[in-house]
């Protein structure tokens, strides 16, 4: 059914908070298991020890980076920081350039790890072995105010521009995301993720609403798909796949069977609804995407299956003012401009049509990335690929070019299934084919990981 439509709206009323109100760390029931690391449930009384080892182990500083890739231990490190008064720095990479520019930026920043690492910008701290455990610390809770994270955007310059996030509001967001979930706190529910903790997705889908809700983690990442297999297969009944196209289209198109699911939560790029369909009907789960961006984190989700309309988190509404859409209330403590092209239909309903930054106008016809690369993927043959709008050129013509992995694909035949799906003016010229693309730990390109791409092939052939 269509939902009436609305042209604006306004700003949801605030909600006023104390100042001293303070949010427990965990929402668990007594001892229950809040982790799996591998087949070894781990309770609550064991990481409360755990917590009190790692927080003694910190420097005395105000910044740092979890570099933790076991997702358990990052929750710990996370929590401990907390526990210290420290804020965790999410960048969104760990590129030594980037970390410089933040160890610049953030007084006596340093990191904490549980592994080798290929960067020496920071000092690391090792994640500390652990003794056996002694008495474990009274549940924690932190000022609803207090400043848990700082997540960055790109910004507009290309220098990373910080989003600080408050524990109450992450909390709530938590909460709220485990209500439109029907994620019942308490149950023995497990959150089996393929996206790395240290992104705002896996942060709040996979360690948050884990923590929050009386849920179970599992410290894992997998990757490929029998990896993915494999963890899933480590954990009680009852889990929830929380990953992202990239890795669903892999596991579809390995045809990988998997334990049964609860749930699949996808995010990080829009998902075709032939690929949701094909998902629900190989692993018998509802499958959920999740809508956000770093300004205001998590913003609504939908079943790709059952409509394109996006429903806003408890709380959240959406309205248009000479700004733009704005987005407030709920756990978004302060409205923030939407980054991307929204339609609103009612204040906590609305379509999405891709990123401000995505839109491209060729000869009067206006389209956007995302909708041209779900149509490229939707090819017979093609494996990966993205369009891409390179800087424009002197004479001002917008010409975009594919990066294509379509083994036995030839570029006449690619072109010519492209031309039964879009306008012929936003074909791509040239047409590169590469033997992968230079996705992120999301599934993400960066803008100028694409570029780096195309000055490496632009002395090639395009492909044949």
């Amino acid at each position: 059914m269509n939902p009436g439509r609305a042209s604006g709206g306004t700003a949801p009323a605030r909600v006023a908070t104390s100042a001293t109100a303070t949010i427990p760390l965990l929402g668990h029931r007594d001892d229950s298991v809040m982790a799996w690391c591998g087949t070894e449930p781990v309770r609550v009384s064991r990481f409360l020890s755990e917590l009190a080892l790692v927080a003694e182990a910190l420097p005395e500083r105000r910044y740092l980076v979890n570099l933790c890739r076991d997702r358990y231990r990052f929750a710990v490190g996370l929590s401990a920081a907390l526990l210290r008064g420290q804020v965790s720095l999410l960048p969104p990479a760990h590129t030594p350039e980037l970390l410089r520019v933040l160890k610049d930026g953030y007084e006596g920043l340093y990191a904490l790890a549980d592994g080798p690492t290929d960067s020496d910008v920071l000092q690391i701290v090792d994640y500390p072995a652990l003794r056996p455990a002694g008495r474990p610390l009274e549940l924690p809770a932190f000022a609803a105010s207090s400043v848990a994270a700082i997540a960055f955007t790109s910004g507009s310059t290309g220098a990373p521009t910080p989003h600080a996030k408050s524990w109450g509001g992450l909390a709530a967001g938590a909460i709220g995301q485990a209500q439109q979930l029907e994620l019942t706190s308490g149950d023995p529910v497990t959150l089996v993720g393929t996206v790395p903790a240290q992104h705002m997705y896996g942060l709040e889908s996979t360690v948050l609403l884990a923590l929050r809700n009386g849920l179970a983690l599992h410290a894992g990442r997998p990757f490929y798909p029998a990896d993915i297999c494999a963890a899933i297969e480590q954990t009680p009944e009852q889990r929830v796949l929380v990953t992202t196209p990239v890795h669903l289209r892999a596991l579809l198109a390995d045809h990988t069977r998997l334990p049964r699911l609860r749930l699949i939560l996808s995010a990080t790029a829009p998902l075709a609804a032939d690929i949701a369909s094909e998902a629900e009907e190989l692993y018998s789960a509802p499958l959920h995407e999740v809508y956000g961006f770093t300004e205001a984190g998590m913003v609504a989700t939908r079943r790709t299956t059952q409509g394109p309309y996006w429903r806003a988190l408890p709380g959240v509404r959406l309205w248009r003012d000479r700004r733009g859409v704005r987005v407030g209330g709920g756990h978004v403590p302060a409205e923030v401009s939407a980054t991307d092209v929204i339609e609103l239909v009612e204040a906590d309903t609305f379509l999405l049509h891709g990123r401000t930054a995505d839109l491209v106008n060729i000869a009067g016809k206006r389209s956007s990335l995302a909708y041209l690369n779900q149509q490229l993927a939707a090819v017979e043959g093609v494996e990966d690929g993205v369009f891409f709008l390179p800087d424009g050129p002197d004479d001002g013509v917008t010409r975009l070019t594919a990066f294509v992995v379509a083994p036995g694909l030839t570029r006449e035949a690619l072109l010519s299934a492209l031309r039964t799906r879009i306008d012929p003016a936003f074909l791509p010229r040239p047409v590169y084919f590469v033997a992968a693309l230079p996705r992120n730990v999301t599934g993400k390109l960066p803008r100028e990981a694409l570029v780096a791409l195309a000055r490496g092939v632009g002395e090639e052939a395009p492909g044949a």
